[in-house]
């Protein structure tokens, strides 16, 4: 079977208590305009990473803006994601994830995709260094 570029449900980080645990016991870093948290636990979903993104109100006002940025985000994540699951799957290990906007003025396709790229590999790059 072809192995199919998806991002479902299961992939996405939606119970109150893996936020607040990412939050909690995550590490962090900065690739700018997007700060990562991640940690190294198997989702409750049973997917190998789970992934939460946030574009904050108070960062960006419009609604379609937050929206066209999270769409980046997701399809950055659903097409680079192949690498990061064979790691996990070699290591037996999990990984929840939260791509939190922090720039100050709306970004180019380019370099979200370029960030989140950069931010996946260093988050495969700490998780067992």
């Amino acid at each position: 079977m072809k192995n199919r570029n998806t991002f479902k449900k299961d992939e996405r980080i939606s119970y109150q208590k893996e936020i607040e645990f990412l939050f909690a016991k995550g590490k962090t870093f900065i690739t700018h305009p997007f700060r990562a948290v991640y940690v190294e636990a198997h989702p409750v979903s049973g997917a190998r990473a789970a992934v939460l993104i946030s574009v904050p109100k108070k960062k960006v006002r419009r609604a379609v803006n937050r929206n066209q940025i999270k769409r980046h985000v997701r399809e950055t994540y659903r097409q680079n994601k192949s690498d990061l699951h064979s790691y996990l799957e070699e290591h037996q290990s999990g990984l929840l994830i939260a791509f939190i906007f922090i720039g100050k003025e709306l970004p180019d396709r380019d370099s979200v995709e370029s960030s989140i790229k950069k931010g996946l590999e260093k988050i495969k790059e700490n998780c067992y260094a």
